[in-house]
């Protein structure tokens, strides 16, 4: 397994993405536990959502920690506390060798996320973008708007965004 290191800058913003595992697409229907999840991990570490999305199989979301170091730790007590109360029906028909049973492992998260240390305006505004344009790039809604589980809401109602941004017409195909 290669040596990775991860970028800890305090000030700064990260870019994450956070996947289930074998991409199961559970997170929609347990929507209200990984609010719950979240709720729970800003009552122990102190740091700023700026933009999110979640989709049925994984999680975008720009976060600006108030100490760089917490960003694994954030990730970590999410996917945990999600974990610890995840009801079975969701998980227990994935593949999970006997050993893992024995532990009490839950294949509900890959063990590895994406994270990227945002670098200036530019940066964090092309990945602001990306995050809310990842329902429409999945084909799950024809524009951003229309995907209720984003930050997207809240930067129309700051004037970031027209409530049309990215609007996919039937004549264009992302494939």
């Amino acid at each position: 397994m290669p040596n990775y290191k991860r970028i800890f800058l305090d000030g700064y913003s990260y870019f994450l993405t956070i996947k289930t595992y074998q991409n199961n697409p559970i997170l929609i229907q347990n929507i209200e536990l990984l609010r719950e999840s979240f709720k729970y991990t800003k009552s122990k570490y102190h740091f700023k959502i700026e933009s999110i999305v979640i989709l049925p199989n994984h999680i975008h979301m720009l976060i600006t920690p108030n100490k760089a170091e917490d960003y694994p730790h954030i990730v970590k007590t999410i996917k945990t506390y999600f974990s610890r109360h995840c009801s079975p029906e969701y998980y227990q028909h994935l593949f999970q060798s006997q050993s893992q049973i024995d532990n009490g492992y839950k294949p509900i998260w890959q063990r590895r996320y994406y994270e990227h240390t945002i670098r200036d305006e530019k940066d964090f505004n092309v990945h602001m973008d990306y995050i809310h344009f990842n329902p429409v790039k999945h084909g799950l809604v024809n524009k951003a708007n229309d995907w209720e589980f984003s930050s997207f809401h809240k930067y129309v109602k700051l004037e970031h965004y027209d409530k049309n941004w990215y609007e996919v017409s039937d004549d264009l195909n992302l494939e």
